[in-house]
């Protein structure tokens, strides 16, 4: 008698990179196949794969919770980090005007002049904003002191718990030129940020979640955006001349960058490799604030598929992360040339641009959470409230328009303000009195960004593969109810 197969093998025979014989597709380019249809005990990831993954794929150290297709609100939420205060800052004699007190951030006003002060001054001295996290990085023997793995337990651990339960997730750094933007999401090769932090996490994911094996694939791509135009940062370096790439709208999975590489990565030195390559071709120039000041905004994208077995039937789950540094918010000098004039010029629209959007998601989420207030008020009540003030016409109010391509920024990240994401924002700021203005301007930014609300899913993708398994278990079990009747016949 024949040796049965090894249990690692599938029925057909061959070895673990051998496809399926009905041949298994993927969106784009070959991949390797996840899952296999195991006999008559239904589709089961293979014992190897459980183990040490199939090529290509890194073995997860566990797998997400059963992915369930729900609809949860969410707001944004949003994180402040002060820096310390820079050389220049000091040579001036800046003095600090911000202080954090757990999660609030108070601002003394410069501009109110003491001899002023008087009972019938009614101007607001300290004003004060409440945030998610505050973060503390100004002096480092300070016992409030925030480090970068401070932060990254906070916010990075929430985007990897996230993304290991299929949710998109987008955090994003906003803040003046020089306020700490790039440090917090890239960092220093002595002290990393928040990207490399969270690419390591995936590859070292801990058992948290479910005793049930699973399989993963991890693509990066990395773009900027200069000038409202897109640029690959993993493709320049063969190319003379950048090449400009176009934004296309998908009407399921919505925008996305056409003809953007996509680099499948094993193992975290890949992408450490990616990332740094990626740094060394993004555009930055001196400023009067910053000796290197990043002149694009510049996303990190991660695509996290996880292959898992939910009721021992197969299925995915798949994220997308966007960790995006945002270029610096400043005034413009009249001192500059032309070039730095324009770039300043087109950075300033393309964020006047994202606050517009936020205070319009803002606007539109507190008039949504108003009209739930009112329904649920009413549906429990016999007193009937009427949501439209005297004089107006009834019916629903509209909601304001979102003018998300307005903007070469505001398009990619279109689903992740208002949409199927969850979304952290980290506001970044000096505490010298000298960038009083900007510092009052990124906190109300910020401070408008919390009231939006947005609609994350659990991203579950369902293969033919489980709709064949579907029609063979119907098949076999009317086969068997027509063997049981000619038995009886």
């Amino acid at each position: 008698e024949a040796e049965p197969a090894p249990s690692h093998l599938p029925p057909w025979g061959g070895t673990r990179e051998v496809p399926p014989p009905w041949g298994l597709r993927w969106a784009a380019g070959p991949r390797p196949p996840i899952l296999w249809l195991w006999g008559q005990r239904g589709a089961l990831v293979a014992r190897e794969q459980r183990e040490r993954g199939v090529a290509g794929w890194p073995r997860a150290a566990a797998a997400s919770p059963p992915a369930r297709l729900r609809r949860d609100m969410a707001n944004v939420k949003v994180a402040l980090r002060v820096r310390p205060l820079s050389k220049r800052e000091n040579a001036e004699g800046g003095r600090i005007i911000v202080e954090v007190d757990e999660k609030v951030a108070k601002v003394r006003n410069i501009k109110i002049d003491n001899r002023l002060e008087g009972p019938w001054d009614t101007r607001e001295k300290i004003v004060a904003f409440g945030f998610d996290f505050c973060y503390w990085s100004v002096d480092p023997e300070d016992p409030k002191y925030a480090s970068q793995e401070v932060v990254f337990q906070d916010l990075g651990t929430s985007v990897l718990s996230g993304a290991f339960k299929g949710y998109n997730i987008c955090l994003f750094a906003y803040g003046q030129t020089g306020s700490g933007k790039t440090y917090t999401m890239m960092g220093t090769p002595a002290s990393i940020g928040l990207t490399p932090r969270v690419c390591e996490g995936l590859f070292s994911r801990e058992d948290d979640y479910s005793e049930q094996p699973a399989s993963c694939r991890i693509e990066v791509s990395f773009l900027e955006i200069y000038n409202e135009r897109v640029r690959d940062l993993l493709t320049q370096s063969n190319q003379k001349k950048p090449y400009t790439l176009r934004v296309r709208e998908h009407p399921e999975t919505g925008p996305y960058v056409q003809g953007l590489s996509q680099h499948l990565v094993t193992d975290y030195k890949q992408v450490i490799g990616l990332l740094e390559e990626g740094i060394a071709n993004r555009i930055t120039a001196a400023t009067h604030v910053h000796d290197a000041s990043s002149r694009s905004h510049a996303i990190f994208t991660i695509q996290y598929t996880q292959a898992i077995l939910e009721n021992n039937l197969p299925s995915e789950i798949a994220s997308k992360i966007n960790l995006v540094d945002l270029a610096g918010s400043e005034r413009a000098d009249p001192s500059y040339c032309k070039d730095r004039i324009t770039e300043g010029a087109n950075i300033n629209k393309s964020l006047v641009t994202l606050g517009i959007v936020i205070s319009t998601l803002a606007q539109n989420s507190q008039m949504f959470s108003s009209c739930q207030s009112i329904n649920s008020i009413t549906s429990e009540g016999d007193i009937h409230v009427s949501s439209h003030p005297p004089g107006s016409v009834s019916g629903p109010r509209r909601q304001a328009y979102i003018p998300y391509r307005d903007s070469i920024l505001t398009w990619l990240l279109k689903d992740s303000l208002g949409g199927n994401s969850k979304t952290i924002m980290i506001a970044t700021i000096s505490p010298a009195s000298s960038s009083y203005n900007e510092t009052m301007s990124t906190l109300r930014y910020a401070s408008n960004a919390k009231n939006i609300i947005n609609k994350p899913r659990v991203n579950e993708v369902r293969h033919q593969l489980l709709i064949l398994f579907n029609f063979y278990i119907c098949f076999k079990f009317i086969q068997h109810i027509y063997q049981t009747q000619s038995e009886h016949i």
